[in-house]
């Protein structure tokens, strides 16, 4: 990359994101940025690239038509919006290209164990002297100070640590991990909130700032209502609830003939929706029922009864009984179901024949998602691609 390269990234208005980061946070949290308007140069290990390239099957068909495995699906779902740099910074003159680039940057993602970059004199008090208005966003397991810091923090590891994987699985049966990495994925969401709030707050200050978001604390903070039962009650909390709610009956799923529905009717009134459903007006009336903490002491009772209804008819017949009354409810689909879903607005998110195309979650007329080609990498090449 040279040094006109370097200076035409600036664009009016435009935010220039450096992305020293790997695998999901980090790269997730520079797609959104990316997805919202930024310029993001993604930094890639010079002979392998992201871990992340090599997590397959499945891979994508490499666009340019060269030979070889492909793209990964996990590397393409977090890594559209970029252009890629092969360097480096443990070499001299790698570590001085990104230094060229953070001068530059308004903004920089990096998810590397506390004290690794310092080595190279790519923390954030060696950069800030040369760009003070950087933001460097530092995501990590554990945060950079505390008795964990120098641990390394997968997800499943942190879902373990802190107390996710206790309450999710089935009742009597093991703590299981979410189907998806949700700490790294939320942790980049986090990471993102609080990059765009240090943004407003650089316009009026002029200054950049560090920010420590650890996937440990963005754990603990979407607990939320269970973390706050365990506050008010100062109890351990139930264990896990499978695709039931602790404080809330009937909220679960029911099984059918052919497949599962889940169905929440979650207050008095819907209660009483549910049992006109399903042919059994008088379990509104019925003082196990009637109220919700009165369903929720009899729980296996009152599900037991539901369930033997449900499972007499296919889940379309229930799902055409539901139509219309209020209640909440929903068949459960995997994935291909999910992105050939009839719902308009799923399958407008993304282009079913582009393997690389764009999923963005938000729907705006004044800031469309926009999307271009995944990084390409070459390790015979090592230059700005994308």
């Amino acid at each position: 990359m040279d040094k006109g390269t370097v200076a035409s990234l600036r664009k009016p208005h435009m935010q220039i994101v450096l992305d020293i980061s790997r695998v999901l946070a980090g790269p997730y949290c520079a797609q959104i940025l990316g997805d919202l308007g930024a310029e993001v140069i993604k930094i890639e290990h010079p002979t392998r690239g992201d871990d992340t390239r090599a997590w397959g099957p499945p891979f994508a068909p490499y666009k340019d038509g060269r030979d070889g495995e492909g793209e990964s699906a996990y590397y393409l779902s977090v890594n559209r919006n970029k252009r890629s740099v092969a360097v480096s910074f443990k070499e001299k003159e790698g570590a001085k290209l990104i230094q060229t680039l953070a001068a530059k940057a308004d903004i920089i993602v990096e998810n590397y164990l506390p004290g690794t970059l310092k080595k190279y004199g790519l923390d954030y008090n060696t950069l800030s002297k040369t760009n003070p208005r950087l933001i460097y966003a530092s995501i990590t397991g554990y945060g950079q100070t505390g008795p964990y810091s120098s641990r390394a923090g997968f997800d499943v590891m942190v879902e373990a640590e802190m107390g996710l994987m206790h309450i999710t699985g089935p009742r009597d049966g093991p703590p299981v991990k979410v189907g998806v990495a949700v700490t790294d994925l939320t942790t980049g969401l986090y990471a993102v909130n609080s990059i765009l709030a240090a943004v407003i707050e650089r316009s009026h200050s002029g200054q950049g700032q560090a920010l420590d978001v650890c996937l440990s604390d963005c754990q603990v903070a979407t607990l939320a209502n269970m973390a706050q039962s365990v506050l008010v009650t100062g109890k351990r909390d139930g264990g896990r609830y499978g695709t039931s709610h602790p404080s809330v009956v009937p909220y679960r799923a029911f099984r059918t003939k052919d497949g599962d529905i889940l169905i929440g009717g979650a207050n008095d009134r819907l209660f009483g929706v549910l049992c006109k459903c399903l042919g059994q007006d008088d379990w509104a009336t019925d003082e196990r029922f009637s109220t919700n903490s009165a369903r929720v002491a009899n729980r296996d009772v009152l599900e037991r009864m539901i369930e033997d209804i449900t499972s007499s008819k296919l889940s379309k017949e229930w799902l055409d009984i539901f139509e219309g009354t209020g209640l909440a409810y929903a068949k459960i689909n995997d994935i291909k179901d999910t992105l050939e879903h009839s719902h308009g607005n799923c399958g407008e998110r993304y282009d079913q024949g582009d393997p690389t195309s764009c999923m963005w979650a938000v729907e705006s007329a004044e800031q469309p998602c926009q999307v271009f080609q995944n990084p390409t990498f070459d390790p015979d090449t090592a230059t700005v691609a994308g």
